[in-house]
């Protein structure tokens, strides 16, 4: 029996944009190590693919975008603490060597694992539903390369306050809007088509410029990112709590939240 793909690809042949999608809505869109190998791939394979010159990331449903880590996902590791594995360190389209233009369209919750995509957009277009929040420290666990990344995209204060409020608050789109994380809002569930229209727009363009361009601008970024991933994982490995541990302050959460 064919396993079920949890990454979908669809390109318009005519317009040079490819729509990926995380489909795994009953999970939340959660990254399971399927789903991981399967964007890795799906990165590796746009890189050759010259009919697409511009890519749009959502996710299926309505209810998130990506909710990080799947909580059910067994992620092998070394029994060294100089060679922790991250097993979402390589899923972003960056990572992959993917100079192409990547904007996401956001619908519903963001937290966590899926700052690792929005870290590595290009830029972001959410509907009023979108929400985002890092659950990291509430569970026991530091928040690395997740806050790394999301301290190039927002002012010190609302990435510092996002992270370490934990599960206690959420970010509306409207804030995201307000402090840069989000470049356009639109109304529920037409985020898609918004990021879709500038990503055609973008694919229309000559490919060489566009893409020397958004290497140039990885550029300035990587170099302070490069530092602050050197340090995630000694840190990560120093403050988590264990497994178990964390596993009861999950069991034991508390649903409330305000948004701000």
């Amino acid at each position: 029996m064919t396993a079920p793909v949890s990454v979908r690809t669809a390109v318009d042949q005519h317009t040079g944009v490819a729509v990926v999608t995380l489909d795994r809505p009953e999970r939340l869109n959660a990254v399971d190590l399927t789903m991981r190998d399967e964007l890795q791939e799906t990165w590796r394979e746009l890189r050759f693919d010259d009919s697409v010159r511009a890519v749009v990331l959502t996710g299926a449903g309505e209810r998130a975008f990506c909710t990080g880590l799947d909580r059910t996902a067994v992620v092998p590791q070394p029994h060294s603490p100089y060679m922790a594995d991250d097993p979402l360190l390589r899923v972003g389209p960056k990572a992959n060597d993917l100079w192409k233009p990547v904007i996401t369209a956001v619908r519903g919750m963001a937290c966590g694992g899926a700052f690792y995509l929005l870290g590595e957009s290009d830029f972001v277009v959410a509907d009023t539903t979108a929400a985002f929040f890092d659950p990291h420290t509430t569970y026991g666990m530091v928040s690395a390369y997740e806050s790394v990344l999301m301290a190039q995209r927002m002012p010190y204060g609302e990435v510092a306050r996002m992270m370490l409020m934990g599960t206690a608050e959420r970010i509306s789109a409207q804030r995201a809007y307000d402090i840069g994380l989000v470049s356009e809002l639109t109304e529920p569930g037409g985020a898609l088509a918004a990021a879709t229209k500038c990503a055609t727009v973008i694919a229309a363009y000559p490919a060489e410029g566009v893409q020397g361009t958004v290497r140039a601008l990885w550029a300035a970024r990587e170099s302070a990112v490069a530092p602050g991933f050197a340090q995630a994982a000694h840190l990560v490995s120093l403050g988590n709590l264990p497994g178990e541990r964390q596993a009861e302050l999950f069991a034991g959460r508390r649903r409330e939240f305000r948004t701000r």
